[in-house]
């Protein structure tokens, strides 16, 4: 019996781990500029569930203006809370956001962004949400959409769900947090900073059990935290201190257990491991040292990858990259970050029976980056369909052709000298 109700608790957490995974593709939706984190918290309304929606912008993603004595930004962000089935609306947030900033340095460096926290009291049940944020000045807007699963928190002991830390600061003997919204751990030798609630309705002994698990459910760390609490709500603060990971998507869970070990509760929540300095689309080193074919010299590749040892090539591959920087003594890289900017951009575009950047239309845009103009003919009456893509300061222009009519697009004007030569 107690083996079904953790098979239970563990199905039920791991679909709301990966439930804001599941990004809308509508058409004509621009790809998100900002992130956003879910959290599951007891609520004070008999009956409900507290719902935390957590948006975090990046100011290099927004745009600002200058003012008489500073740089300006502002956008609008906007929650809409619907049913199950997407039709009826249940909840809705609209709020304006303000940012100032004395250098304009500090609106393009990728360690700035807002962060905005708001709070519904929920039944809960499954629901479709959708946030957007539009940016006042350049009238673009960003939209994502997903299914997230609001838990019952009501019966007890319960768990609440697991926040990432990325700062935690005393202030008036309490403790203040910074949420990390993006879910991107750097594991440093402290390990992984989290936050969460118990609930329970007696004081007593209890075990609490974490798991790090990669994608496959495979077991990468464990450890067991006893204590004593109260009644009531519970604050916990705890590093999990696994290290170690490689770059990708993990699961980490918390286990609520009783003296006798029986398990009460369990909450579950995915993070991807980061390594600092590298770009956060890059999830597999293996991968992104076959996509430095746009970049590197055969012999530059080659080195990388004949590293003997994982720790090596990590190694090498870091040390091409610091080369590339135009300023190797800063975290940030700038190079690093537009090269694979534009793989990403070549994957969510250009993909094709084969990934966006081993095609022709993604080889021409990681190497010369996005163009002026973009001609299309997708249904000229008397021709396959085509593209020509423009370069205003280099001259020249570049004419793809799907020959299958699936989409399949070839480029058909040859590409010699150093245009193959990567550019930003």
């Amino acid at each position: 019996m107690k083996k079904i109700l953790l098979v239970a608790l563990f199905t039920a957490a791991l679909c709301s781990a990966f439930a804001q995974e599941e990004s809308s593709k509508d058409k004509g939706i621009i790809k998100v500029k900002y992130y956003q984190d879910f959290l599951n918290f007891r609520s004070s309304k008999p009956g409900m569930t507290r719902l935390d929606i957590f948006i975090q912008v990046p100011y290099n993603e927004i745009q600002f203006v200058k003012t008489a004595d500073q740089f300006e930004a502002q956008f609008t962000a906007t929650i809409f809370i619907f049913a199950e089935d997407k039709e009826k609306l249940i909840q809705e947030k609209t709020w304006d956001e303000k940012i100032d900033v004395k250098e304009f340095p500090h609106t393009t460096a990728t360690s700035n962004f807002n962060i905005s926290i708001k709070s519904f009291d929920m039944p809960p049940g499954k629901y479709f949400i959708r946030t957007s944020i539009e940016d006042k000045d350049s009238r673009k807007t960003y939209t994502s959409s997903n299914m997230f699963t609001i838990r019952d928190l009501n019966t007890i002991p319960n768990l609440s769900d697991l926040m990432f830390i990325a700062k935690q600061t005393m202030v008036a003997g309490s403790n203040k947090i910074l949420p990390n919204v993006t879910r991107d751990i750097s594991v440093q030798k402290d390990g992984i900073p989290l936050f969460f609630e118990i609930y329970s309705a007696s004081s007593g002994k209890i075990i609490l059990e974490f798991d790090v698990s990669d994608k496959e459910k495979k077991l990468i760390y464990s450890d067991t935290l006893s204590r004593n609490i109260d009644s009531g709500k519970v604050q916990v603060f705890h590093n999990v201190k696994v290290n170690g990971l490689g770059l990708g998507t993990y699961l980490i869970s918390a286990t609520l257990k009783d003296s006798n070990k029986k398990v009460l509760a369990l909450t579950i929540k995915s993070f991807n491991s980061r390594w600092i300095g590298v770009p956060s689309v890059i999830n597999d080193l293996d991968k992104a040292v076959a996509q430095l074919i746009y970049i590197a010299s055969s012999s530059e590749k080659s080195y990388i990858e004949s590293a003997p040892t994982k720790e090596e090539k990590i190694k090498r591959y870091l040390e091409f990259w610091k080369k590339k920087s135009p300023n190797p003594n800063e975290e940030d890289n700038r190079v690093f970050d537009e090269y694979y900017r534009r793989i990403n951009y070549a994957n969510e575009n250009f993909s094709h029976f084969m990934d966006g950047w081993r095609t022709d239309r993604g080889m021409v845009y990681i190497t010369l980056g996005p163009p002026n103009n973009i001609d299309r003919h997708p249904f000229d009456y008397d021709a396959k369909p085509y593209e020509i893509w423009e370069y205003y300061e280099m001259n020249q222009q570049y004419v793809f052709m799907d020959e299958t009519g699936f989409g399949d697009y070839k480029l058909i004007t040859p590409m010699y000298g150093d245009m193959y030569r990567y550019r930003y």
